[in-house]
């Protein structure tokens, strides 16, 4: 449903309760080696859905394909400042690589990190492209659940279906790993997280569920992989900021 559908009680009724039925046929794959009581959050994404949800610093976020066809259109920005949000164009530049892969930071366009690629099973990702037009139309609805206007909906990322640059520039969908792939993004801010669970632009076919879970691991944010000086410096900004606020929140 577009954003259109909700502009009268009525269609954003509809469009309420049908994303709640959605939500609730089935439950997400969990990680086997997190206990249960340790997740704080988690929700299986029907396709053409889309969630948010507000993260702490030092989250563990796992994105799960379980059928192999999905596709993860995902935005962060940052939550006590969102005009300060995910750049792809830094997040390819930093560390020297278009295509995301494990230790891969998404950078702000601030020059902070906002969360950093930790596990990674698929391989098949983008950072080229863009949203699609259904999944930019879903990002917007889950915005606006968090106050954002359509003007806070920047480019995205997007894992689990896949694009390569050939030698002449042009761009070629490589599709998606197969069934089960998983990726674990560990947050260094406090983020609002927007997902979109719709068709790439290069690659039309439908999706599949897919699999969102959070777990709170602030220990992880010692051991993050070291991704050469450019993601170093990153990092050094990202510490300065949060103790900055951290200061800032002791004072007031």
């Amino acid at each position: 449903m577009t954003e259109k559908g909700t502009a009268s009680t009525e269609g954003a009724r509809s469009h309420a309760r049908a994303q709640a039925a959605a939500a609730t046929i089935a439950r997400p794959d969990l990680p086997e080696h997190i206990a249960p009581s340790k997740i704080t959050w988690a929700q299986r994404i029907p396709s053409g859905g889309y969630t948010n949800v507000v993260l702490g610093r030092g989250t563990r976020i796992r994105l799960g394909d379980p059928a192999g066809a999905a596709c993860a259109h995902l935005l962060l920005l940052r939550a006590d400042a969102p005009w300060e949000r995910l750049n792809v164009a830094d997040t390819m530049k930093v560390p020297w690589q278009a295509y995301l892969s494990s230790g891969h930071p998404l950078l702000s366009d601030q020059g902070r990190v906002l969360a950093t690629l930790v596990g990674d099973t698929s391989g098949h990702h983008d950072t080229l492209c863009g949203p699609s037009d259904e999944a930019r139309a879903l990002l917007r609805l889950a915005g606006v659940k968090q106050g954002l206007a359509p003007r806070d909906i920047a480019p995205s990322v997007t894992f689990f279906r896949g694009v390569r640059v050939e030698s002449d520039g042009a761009l070629t969908p490589t599709g998606s790993s197969g069934p089960g792939a998983t990726v674990e993004l560990l947050v260094h801010l406090p983020v609002i997280l927007l997902v979109a669970n719709a068709p790439h632009p290069l690659d039309p076919r439908p999706t599949t569920e897919l699999d969102v879970v959070v777990w709170s691991a602030p220990e992880d944010l010692a051991d993050v992989p070291d991704s050469g000086p450019e993601y170093q410096r990153a990092v050094q900004n990202t510490e300065a900021a949060w103790t900055a606020a951290m200061n800032q929140e002791a004072v007031a």
